[in-house]
């Protein structure tokens, strides 16, 4: 069982063009959009929520997302409506729509549970707002590209570090942003990609990374081996687009 999404937007267009961005990430969560009206228009629709939350149920518990004001304040009153046995299943995260609702499908379809999924969404904040912090992206970047998967080095203190050039033509964008981060996070360790948390597909997508940039992986802890050969056999792979 994998937490559902239900997305809330004033435009029924938009609700539904973010469940399908969404779900190309997560293909095994239920994403349920219920944006605009009853009628078609703009707004939003009580009833919509109530059914968009029926219909993400899989037992695992259900995250909302909300765009504007007043979308917040119809889905806090679908909250109010929930029976007592279903209001501990259902959360609403207060995060960036489209950002918010990338990172909780990742994280739904990684099997996290409600309150990981609600904190991974709302963490998307935090995230945008350090963008300006200048992480270590591929052109600055000074490490030789790794020519095998056997140059990959380890220090004195366990970790474990190789770099390799991007070559699929768009880079680390948006799928293999989230391909990475679902890899990464049943691993145990603690993994960085150019200065970012490696486990974060929000944190990965800001890196901007294009092709011909170079991408370094630095692990410590039991899996960190495993982490930068898989990582490096994604990247060297193309991650499956060329």
């Amino acid at each position: 069982m994998r937490v559902g999404l239900v997305i809330v937007s004033h435009s029924d267009k938009v609700a539904e063009g973010l469940t399908e961005l969404a779900g190309q990430m997560a293909p095994d969560v239920a994403i349920i959009a219920a944006g605009g009206t009853d009628d078609g228009g703009i707004g939003t629709s009580l009833e919509k929520i109530q059914s968009g939350i029926a219909q993400a149920q899989g037992g695992a518990g259900v995250a909302i997302l909300a765009d504007l004001g007043s979308a917040v304040m119809t889905a806090e009153m679908a909250l109010e409506f929930l029976d007592p046995d279903q209001s501990e299943s259902v959360r609403l995260a207060d995060a960036p729509l489209v950002e918010g609702a990338v990172a909780a499908a990742v994280a739904a379809q990684t099997g996290q549970d409600l309150a990981a999924v609600v904190r991974d969404a709302e963490a998307v904040a935090a995230t945008m707002g350090s963008k300006g912090a200048e992480p270590a992206s591929g052109p600055e970047t000074t490490a030789e590209p790794a020519d095998t998967l056997d140059d990959i080095d380890q220090d004195d203190n366990g970790v474990h570090e190789a770099s390799w050039q991007l070559i699929n033509p768009m880079g680390l964008h948006a799928r293999p942003a989230a391909a990475v981060a679902q890899a990464m996070a049943d691993l145990d360790a603690d993994i960085t990609i150019n200065g970012v948390d490696g486990k974060s597909v929000m944190m990965l997508m800001t890196l901007g990374l294009k092709a011909g940039d170079t991408l370094t992986v630095s692990a410590h802890g039991p899996d960190a081996a495993r982490a930068v050969e898989m990582l490096g056999l994604e990247v060297r792979n193309g991650f499956g687009e060329i």
